[in-house]
């Protein structure tokens, strides 16, 4: 591995890793501000229980989430100086604000973990919701950074100068909101997958039956809406792309030919070679359709970007139709929930109903880490779209690869831990609460 393969690897590492808990510190507080409201109105203790149970879950990842955000924060400074040299003045105030907003959510925590018994009953319930809402403002925040990248403005670019610096502009840039929209999205659907299948299991197991069985219904309410939601997100953000960046949509379809009347393809094998894909399942007219309504129009291929300008095109299609694939087995498994709720209850005592959700743990951050790796390596060659090359920006440092070795190693630690405490937790369930005699 070269040092400036160390390099990316490293970065893609560390946001690979922090962008799980990033997503679950979006979302993880409101499934638990909704549980504590549960149990306020309602008076049921299994409520009470099961906030209880997931304060503890949030109070993990959001340590873990801070510790891998601080590595990601010296990272950016370290291996890509140049980059931020110029982009620092220009996409700052969005960080600026994401460190407010940290910081405030840090002491609503502080508050919500500690205010038990101590504090009103509702206030203690809203710095529970507050920590949800900075978590959630956090992540548009960072997103509006990286939605920047894809789309710059703010500013103007002139003998390699960057001039007439507008941070506003360049914060509310053409592509923020529909990226804000879309990772909210994917983050709610991949957290109530994930906390929904881990209580599905738990319902196999036998284990903490009542108790699981509510925690469960209240995280797949989340991911029913998420997962409705997503394919509606991902259309504007497919247009959008179409728009502002035709490269990274032409390597997503793997379209390498420009002309009318372009089908949509499920799955496939590009082959670079000879500039045509083997082995998809093609929908006439489909991506025409979708990138500009209709099923006639043209839509520009890679022939009509030069090769040094195209980003892996492999690699960007596999992760997109990943994305796609495991966005729409949420879906399904959403609408599965709901005729289970409203027209046959009886799947609702059925074991095969719950292993479909157990098997669909994974899923939607699996989902988060394919639509990343669309998003990242879709820009490619670009670290800022049409502006700086991601070669250009990295400053390569004496021994980068042992720093590699170094960052894999402490993130390998980190996750061995939560998986450790949060598997305690589990088990601990039973014993903190007593769940023979649970009020449901």
């Amino acid at each position: 591995m070269d040092d400036l393969t160390a390099a990316r690897s490293q970065m893609a590492l560390s946001l690979g890793f922090h962008i799980i808990f990033s997503c679950i510190g979006m979302a993880m507080p409101f499934f638990m501000a909704l549980s504590h409201y549960l149990w306020l109105t309602r008076k049921k203790d299994v409520y009470l229980h099961i906030t209880r149970a997931w304060s503890k879950g949030v109070g993990i990842f959001f340590a873990t989430g801070a510790v891998s955000g601080t590595v990601l924060s010296f990272e950016m400074g370290l291996l890509w100086p140049n980059f931020m040299k110029h982009a620092g003045p220009i996409f700052g105030l969005p960080f600026s604000l994401e460190g407010a907003a940290f910081f405030i959510e840090a002491i609503a925590l502080g508050f919500y973990l500690y205010g038990w018994n101590k504090l009103n009953r509702w206030f203690h319930w809203f710095t529970g919701l507050m920590v949800g809402i900075c978590g959630v403002t956090s992540g548009i925040l960072v997103v509006s950074a990286n939605s920047w990248m894809n789309s710059p403005s703010g500013f103007t670019y002139r003998n390699g100068q960057y001039l007439n610096i507008d941070p506003v502009k360049a914060m509310f840039n053409d592509a923020w909101f529909t990226e804000a929209v879309h990772m909210t999205i994917a983050a709610f659907a991949a957290t109530a997958f994930a906390v929904a299948g881990v209580h599905a299991w738990l319902i196999l197991k036998k284990k903490a039956v009542l108790f699981n069985t509510a925690a469960f219904k209240i995280a797949i309410c989340f991911g029913v809406i998420a997962s409705l939601l997503q394919p509606l997100s991902g259309d504007r953000s497919a247009k959008g792309a179409a728009k502002r960046q035709p490269v990274k949509l032409a390597a997503m379809e793997a379209h390498f030919k420009t002309g009318s009347e372009v089908p949509l393809l499920i799955g496939g094998v590009p082959d670079m070679k000879n500039q045509t894909v083997h082995g998809a399942i093609e929908i006439p007219g489909g991506l025409s359709f979708l990138v500009n309504g209709d099923f006639k129009s043209a839509v520009k291929g890679l022939d009509q970007f030069p090769q040094k300008d195209q980003p892996p095109v492999a690699v960007v299609h596999y992760a997109f139709q990943l994305m796609v694939g495991l966005g729409l087995l949420m879906a399904f498994l959403g609408l599965l929930f709901l005729i289970a709720q409203y027209f046959k209850k009886n799947w609702l005592d059925s074991r095969w109903f719950f292993w479909l959700f157990a098997l669909a743990t994974p899923a939607g951050f699996l989902a988060v880490e394919a639509g990343w790796t669309v998003t990242e390596v879709g820009r490619q060659p670009w670290i800022i779209q049409g502006v700086l090359r991601t070669t250009d920006a990295v400053t390569i440092m004496p021994g980068i690869i042992y720093s590699f070795y170094l960052y894999t190693a402490v993130y390998v630690t980190l996750a061995v831990t939560v998986i450790f405490l949060l598997y305690r937790q589990m088990k601990m369930v039973p014993v903190l609460y007593d769940i023979s005699i649970v009020n449901l």
